[in-house]
């Protein structure tokens, strides 16, 4: 819960009527949830929704039903930034980043292979954790170990060949043809947090979209 609007004001020098539209502006934005007799909290987010999971994935014999598959972190380590990460970091973005390289499967079958780049230094601390109790979703630990909201992210979708890793992880030959994902992930104020690789086997994709208002 915030302190109130009374103490807010006081704490950063500005009229209560000026606290209390901002606060409201807050609201209205979804960042705020006000509940009535109890205080003002801020908003967590849906970790569940389409945003956080990445790419659906759904079980052959109940394809309605989505599913979150394993998570498996091979490594993670401090590693000098990439061109195009640090590109799309920015250029006031330091010369280093934290990558990860994970592994998703289901039913023990690989799906797909990641290199997820973070920022530095928002993400000091996390070689610290251990990758074993991240669990199958990223962004929930991001927001409780460091504070930081993914917000918003542009999934960009392509195909490709595996690399070495790729295929190593995904028992595929090297060179054979994979879906590749790219995504760079954002905070509430757009600033680049995350840039993510992605190699998935071809033959475990489906590209599915609904136009137009479904019948009730």
């Amino acid at each position: 819960m915030i302190p109130s609007e009374n103490r807010l004001a006081e704490e950063y020098g500005v009229a209560l009527a000026t606290m209390r539209m901002a606060l409201k502006q807050l609201v209205d934005e979804g960042l705020l949830d006000r509940r009535r007799g109890t205080g003002t909290f801020v908003k967590q987010p849906a970790f569940r929704a389409d945003l956080f999971r990445f790419f659906h994935v759904h079980d052959v014999e109940d394809p309605d039903v989505p599913v979150i598959p394993e998570s498996r972190i091979l490594s993670h380590q401090e590693v000098a930034l990439p061109a195009d990460v640090k590109q799309a970091f920015g250029e006031e973005s330091v010369s280093h980043c934290i990558k990860l390289e994970r592994v998703r499967l289901w039913s023990g079958d690989p799906l797909l292979f990641e290199e997820i780049y973070l920022r530095l230094p928002d993400f000091n601390g996390l070689l610290s954790l251990n990758p074993k109790a991240m669990g199958p979703l990223l962004y929930p630990v991001f927001l409780e170990e460091f504070g930081i909201l993914i917000s918003s992210a542009t999934d960009e979708l392509s195909f490709g060949t595996a690399t070495k890793a790729s295929a190593k992880h995904l028992e595929l030959a090297t060179g054979a043809p994979v879906a590749a994902i790219q995504r760079i992930a954002r905070n509430p104020a757009g600033r680049v947090i995350e840039f993510r690789r992605v190699h998935g086997r071809p033959e475990r994709f489906r590209y599915r979209v609904t136009l137009g208002d479904q019948p009730a």
